[in-house]
């Protein structure tokens, strides 16, 4: 029993000093330029705002509230954190003895060949009540590297739930703000309907009255059927925009609230982007685009440990009895002590090709991390260039608008006053229609570029302060 145990004792200490097969992770290099094309380099940047700071509006905010509370999605990223806590609990159980517990009763009626004897065989009765354990030695690591890879993925679990929060704020205020410029174009479009109505009587009438043609009147007709269209589809994509922004909500589609007008949302007049490199610690998808590489570099070390030889202790306590009565006395105690070391001497090259495989996925795993770091960059450029020129466009926008209001009056005036034909003041009408409409659009475009820059960007995270008691990655990862 000594013998034993101090055998078991020194196999116990060698798997404490017992080395970790496999690379160790190091961060691959990365070129991350030094500043963005649209913008200065600085240190400080978008992403720090609180998105509940971004966006003003309060109907907004609570839509946004709701969707995180209440979208599918990010449900569905949260439960898998609980699986991947869960597989890491597994993982970590190998670190101790398996325990189990055996209570047997049998009859036994030896065979007299297999047992002969002088007289004649009885058959007797057993009791055994048992525990056994069982305790892989890790000496090669095989158990530590299995644990370091699945706490990465838990890791990178948690990171993907923050990716898919940051998604769902930037989703629902895009949506939010193309449901708000498509209202500003319906109400344009209502607006013109009714002034095309009100030109359809006036041309009616002065084609009765003999002072016009009844061209005029047909083609003002016209007009107010090609803008009555445009009402109907205006209001085809507010519903339908209605019923995404209801699904990102987590309910069934129906009429979302509104609040500030598209023109009152705020845009910032200066943009702090922040330096390339920080992206590469702050946007959740890159860090969990590394948590799996981190796994994957792991699981090479597991496959190796396989190539060499496990090590484990079996053992048992117990008593055993041929009656029932004594089971519990000193006499019928049994144990055994088994190192057992298994080692394979022939699997036709199974372990060294599970290695090579799990080193191509560590390699995919790198490539996978680096267009991943890459498209973020893309991303970020052309999320500025976009922000910077539809404000650009946003502007020159506003002013043909301004220069075909002047337009359209002038024309009008001088079409009543008979100096020009009624096709000089359709197409003023026509071409102010459509400046209006796209003057919207360009409004729409500069805001949905912040709030699809301010994603780019990583931002979007934490919860408002009143959700803080909502699960949180980052506190998560410390555990």
């Amino acid at each position: 029993m000594k013998r034993a145990a101090s055998f078991a004792a020194l196999l116990i200490l060698l798997t404490v000093i017992g080395c970790k097969l496999g690379p160790n992770y190091v961060r691959p290099p990365v070129p991350a330029p030094e500043g963005w094309r649209e913008k200065e380099k600085t240190d400080s940047t978008l992403a720090n705002t609180p998105w509940w700071e971004l966006f003003k509006d309060p109907t907004l905010q609570s839509l946004i509230r709701t969707a995180l509370a209440e979208n599918k999605n990010a449900a569905i990223a949260l439960e898998r954190i609980q699986e991947a806590r869960a597989q890491l609990g597994i993982a970590k159980a190998d670190y101790y003895p398996h325990v189990d517990g055996s209570a047997t009763a049998a009859n036994l009626n030896p065979s007299d060949n297999a047992f002969p004897v002088e007289t004649e065989s009885e058959s007797h009765g057993y009791y055994i009540l048992k525990a056994s354990v069982s305790w892989e030695l890790d000496f090669f690591g095989r158990v530590r590297r299995a644990n370091e890879a699945q706490r990465a993925i838990l890791l990178a679990t948690e990171d993907a739930y923050r990716n898919s929060v940051i998604i769902l704020v930037s989703d629902v205020a895009a949506a939010y703000v193309d449901m708000r410029g498509m209202d500003l174009e319906l109400q344009i479009a209502r607006d013109t309907l009714k002034s095309r109505e009100e030109y359809v009587s006036y041309a009616k009438s002065r084609f009765e009255g003999g002072v016009t043609p009844e061209l005029d009147w047909r083609q003002a007709e016209a007009e107010y059927y090609r803008t009555k269209s445009i009402v109907s589809d205006l209001e085809r994509q507010i519903r339908i925009t209605e019923n995404a922004l209801s699904v990102l909500l987590g309910k069934p589609p129906g009429e979302i609230p509104r609040g500030d007008a598209i023109r009152d949302q705020p845009i910032l007049p200066e943009i702090p982007t922040g330096l390339p490199s920080q992206l590469l610690e702050r946007r959740p998808d890159i860090l969990a685009a590394e948590q799996v590489l981190v796994a994957e570099n792991a699981r090479i070390g597991e496959a190796k440990a396989l190539m060499f030889p496990q090590i484990s202790l079996t053992g048992s306590y117990g008593v055993v009895s041929r009656e029932l009565s004594s089971l519990i006395e000193s006499a019928s105690q049994t144990w055994t002590l088994v190192p057992n070391l298994m080692q394979s001497i022939f699997d036709a090259g199974k372990n060294k090709n599970r290695v090579r495989a799990q080193e191509s996925r560590q390699k995919q795993a790198v490539l996978g991390y680096q267009q991943a770091i890459l498209l973020s960059f893309r991303e970020v450029e052309d999320s500025l260039t976009t922000f910077t020129k539809s404000g650009e466009q946003r502007e020159s926008e506003g002013e043909r608008v301004k220069a075909l209001e002047k337009v359209y009056m002038l024309s009008d005036a001088r079409y009543r006053g008979g100096v020009s034909n009624y096709l000089e003041v359709l197409d003023a009408q026509r071409s102010l229609f459509t400046a209006q409409l796209d003057e919207v659009d360009s409004i729409r475009a500069h805001e949905v570029a912040l709030v699809r820059l301010y994603k780019a960007l990583g931002g979007g995270w934490p919860y408002a302060p009143e959700q803080q008691a909502e699960p949180q990655p980052a506190a998560t990862s410390q555990q």
